[in-house]
């Protein structure tokens, strides 16, 4: 059984490694190869639009085969496209059109491969014998990992290794992933038939029917809101607060170490909900995981010395560790598996999206105001979202569930 979960989690892990160090090297070609900030932007946006589109399609296409065979095509599409790029490199040469094709080819691979191994967990504890708390706590703890060792090994390949170069490793990376995967049995991946739904059949050809179920849920309505909430200001918060005020301060160069303490949270928090999970109740983990959050935004927004913004970022990731646990067990418990793919797919969809409503919000108030002004707004913006999340009755049903 440990040999399912082995697999489980170590394909997990090096599929968001290999994302991670894409992530950094990505940019870095671009830019060496157009010398246009505007060109990486152009690509973030090819692979942001693309990506939660093949959300919203790929879901219903897992929910009708093997998610372990779903999550081994969406690596090997992951590897191909990444490949591209050096091939193209060593042959007629790169250009922003390439940089874009290959983007959208891997917004298939990525979105897609995240929600077929989240729609298998259930699947995964079922055979494994273990209760799905524990293995969503070890999953996130293992993200945390990955984002904690991706941007580590980025920086040594990319200081080592032309950008280009990196990109052969990764590609690797997500060709491990695939055949970690393949570990997996192919019994394990698969849940028991369920009796249709008559509630949710009704939309399940339509590729808007993962929204269709999320809207309508109030306990899923809840996590995705909190969720989409803290996607925003942390996007503010790393992806422009964080870099402008480093850059002001000619201390650049800490700006991937806030990543680092961020994974660090994380992996303590899914380690503690990994350990305790089934032992407090799921509000109680709910509410503790906000709290601690909005405690991480205030101490990042004081903008005090660099250590205070390394603890900052680490009580977000513990915060957000704690958070995502939660909101992870509610899908588990409160979706059907034929419905499964297409939900998480919704999901991980708009998670794509808000990013950069965070990232284009933070710049136009940092124009119009300071970096403090920033941090103000979205944590006073994410403390009304949490408070409105434990009135609501989504998250009052999370707690009549347990009692």
């Amino acid at each position: 059984m440990l040999r399912i979960i082995f697999f489980y989690l170590a394909s997990f892990g090096s599929s968001l490694l290999g994302n991670s160090i894409t992530a950094i090297a990505l940019p870095l070609l671009v830019l060496m190869t157009t010398g246009s900030p505007l060109g990486a932007g152009a690509v973030a946006i090819a692979a942001a639009v693309p990506s939660a589109i093949a959300g919203l399609l790929m879901g219903s296409v897992i929910d009708r085969i093997n998610r372990r065979t779903a999550a081994i095509l969406s690596d090997v599409i992951s590897a191909v496209a990444v490949l591209i790029l050096p091939i193209i490199d060593l042959t007629i040469g790169l250009n922003l059109g390439w940089f874009i094709a290959v983007a959208i080819l891997n917004s298939f691979g990525d979105v897609p491969g995240i929600t077929a191994r989240e729609s298998m967990l259930p699947a995964i504890a079922k055979a494994a014998r273990m209760d799905p708390s524990r293995v969503i706590g070890l999953r996130e703890s293992v993200g945390g990992v990955s984002l904690l060792v991706g941007p580590a090994v980025a920086g040594l390949l990319v200081a080592t290794l032309a950008p280009v170069t990196v990109l052969w490793v990764t590609s690797g990376i997500a060709g491990l992933a695939a055949l970690l995967t393949f570990g997996i049995p192919r019994r394990a991946s698969v849940m028991p038939s369920e009796p249709d739904d008559p509630t949710t059949t009704k939309q399940s050809g339509s590729f808007l029917a993962g929204l269709a179920i999320i809207f309508r849920t109030p306990v899923l309505r809840a996590m995705v809101f909190l969720s989409l909430a803290s996607a925003v200001a942390l996007a503010a918060t790393q992806g422009m607060v964080i870099p402008v005020h480093f850059a002001f301060q000619d201390q650049a160069q800490f700006v991937g170490f806030v990543l680092s303490a961020l994974a660090v949270g994380l992996l303590i928090g899914g380690g503690l909900f990994a350990t305790l999970g089934e032992k407090i109740s799921r509000r109680v983990w709910l509410a503790s995981g906000l709290v601690v959050l909005t405690l991480g935004f205030i101490t990042i927004g004081i903008l005090g010395p660099v250590w205070s913004i390394f603890l900052g970022a680490a009580i977000v990731g513990l915060g957000g560790g704690c958070m995502n646990s939660v909101a992870g067990l509610t899908f588990v418990e409160n979706v059907a598996d034929s419905q499964r793919g297409k939900v998480l797919g919704a999901q991980n969809a708009l998670m794509t999206l808000v990013p950069a409503l965070g990232v284009g919000g933070a710049a136009l108030l940092i124009e119009l105001g300071s970096l403090r002004f920033t941090m103000a707004v979205m944590t006073l913006l994410w403390v009304v979202a949490a408070v409105a999340s434990m009135l609501s009755l989504g998250v009052r049903q999370i707690g009549r569930k347990e009692e």
